[in-house]
């Protein structure tokens, strides 16, 4: 997978990488560039337990919620259930914003068990 580092130093970059194990750490796409994307609130200095290791199709609609593909983002039923607490923020961001419209983003949010820290850091989306 291509990685692109923007200017947020190539260590952190190498470690996301080695995490997201070449595939986008929400919906698994591999064979794909990837690129980090930073969780609000971003920290004022690059922050591992930030950063998620994106395709461009999920960077892409998470940075513009009008192009958002419902059908993509069925993968959050997976993702939710991350080990990765950034992971799980997105996942549980994106299942809110979906679930106004879609009876299974509903549904995955109603059976997903989300830890309080979890739960409060996706509340300051606004950031």
């Amino acid at each position: 997978a291509v990685v692109s580092t923007q200017s947020t130093g190539s260590l952190l970059g190498k470690d996301l990488a080695r995490r997201a194990k070449s595939k986008c750490e929400i919906c698994e796409a591999s064979g794909v560039p990837l690129s980090i994307y930073e969780v609000v609130p971003v920290p004022s200095e690059p922050d591992y337990d930030h950063c998620l290791m994106l395709c461009e199709t999920c960077k892409t609609q998470l940075e513009n919620p009008k192009r958002l593909e419902p059908n993509h983002w069925r993968c959050l039923t997976k993702s939710i259930w991350s080990q990765i607490p950034a992971v799980q923020v997105v996942s549980l961001r994106q299942l809110r914003k979906l679930s106004e419209k879609q009876d299974w983003a509903i549904e995955a949010l109603e059976h997903a068990y989300i830890e309080p820290e979890i739960e409060s850091w996706a509340d300051l989306e606004k950031g």
